[in-house]
């Protein structure tokens, strides 16, 4: 199988492998709201989270040096907090405590629901944004998903989003968030337009070879925010690849899709990986084949749910490595 790769995930990667040590982001919503446990944590629990990775000698990482650091090798692995959607829990009950420690964060705001029950205002927005170690990014208006959406429709919602920014704050984010991590080759060339960096809400870890509107982040919440769990995860490093195809996560008509990745050649222990997938919505290991540096994952059947998800990882001489691929499933 012949590979194709888009010219703008060619130009978005440095293409060489490296001992680049990443750049691990972790992704919160909400703080103390038991009844949402898919996107909660207890905030004793975030206490514990933030008490793990000084101890681990981790330091925050600071999202304005991105730039920079697409170009260099990171010699030490740093923590990237980000939290999505601007609940009013995160205000009430996080932002006390990141204010008092001075914890570096991304805040993702979706700007149709600012000021609306259970969200945060434009007041308190712009408190947490005057903080030198706090930044704010654009996760769309509607929140919406935006692959369900025609071209014109997804780049308005961008684009009242980035307006009511430019109102409220004096400036677009640079920094955006897909809602749910879905995203199609169009979207992702638009937003490419307008931000200079884009996350999603696959899990991986952030090198010099990830395409920056493909950051990867590990969603945190009740259920996948215990304290063994999070300590295997701070702890794991970039599975680095040179290319990854299809360029189009969003599957259509393709289901199940064709997922190659073409590893560097002088990666090592490259054989020991294993992956898991949730084609049937159901998660297995996948079937894997290597011909030289490429891995062929085939999967097992359709994916069911809107969102198809595989996590790939390698124990690489005793240092765990990760990196992971979410697919956007048309609804019918």
């Amino acid at each position: 199988m012949l590979f194709t790769f888009n010219c703008k995930a060619e130009e978005n990667n440095i293409k060489y492998y490296s001992d680049d040590m990443g750049i691990l982001s972790l992704m919160y919503h909400r703080f103390d709201e038991n009844k949402y446990s898919s996107t909660n944590i207890q905030m004793s629990i975030f206490k514990e989270h933030i008490k793990i990775i000084k101890n681990s000698n981790y330091k925050f990482y600071d999202p304005q040096n991105l730039e920079n650091d697409f170009s260099i090798n990171k010699k030490e692995k740093k923590i990237l907090i980000t939290i999505d959607d601007a609940f009013t829990s995160f205000y009430e009950v996080a932002w006390p405590y990141l204010k008092k420690e001075k914890i570096l964060f991304i805040l993702f705001i979706s700007t149709e629901t600012i000021g609306k029950n259970g969200y945060m205002t434009w007041e308190q927005i712009k408190e947490v944004e005057q903080e030198s170690f706090a930044y704010i990014g654009n996760h769309s208006h509607s929140h919406n998903y935006l692959v369900d959406l025609n071209d014109n429709d997804f780049i308005d919602d961008i684009n009242i989003s980035s307006s009511f920014f430019n109102k409220n704050l004096g400036y677009n984010p640079i920094f955006f968030s897909y809602p749910f991590g879905e995203y199609s080759s169009a979207i992702k060339k638009y937003v490419s337009k307008n931000f200079k960096y884009a996350f999603g809400q696959h899990s991986g870890v952030i090198d010099i070879n990830k395409d920056r509107f493909e950051l990867p982040r590990f969603p945190i919440n009740e259920k996948y925010g215990d304290l063994d769990r999070f300590k295997f995860l701070i702890n794991l490093y970039p599975l680095q690849y040179k290319n990854l195809y299809p360029e189009e996560k969003y599957v259509t008509d393709n289901n199940p899709p064709k997922l190659y990745v073409e590893f560097f050649e002088e990666q090592k222990n490259i054989n020991n990986i294993n992956c898991f997938s949730d084609e049937g919505n159901e998660w297995g290991q996948s079937n894997i084949s290597f011909n030289q540096n490429k891995l062929d994952i085939n999967f097992r059947e359709k994916f069911t749910f809107r969102r198809g998800r595989v996590n790939c990882s390698l124990n690489d001489g005793g240092i765990w490595r990760w990196f992971g691929v979410q697919f956007s499933i048309k609804q019918n």
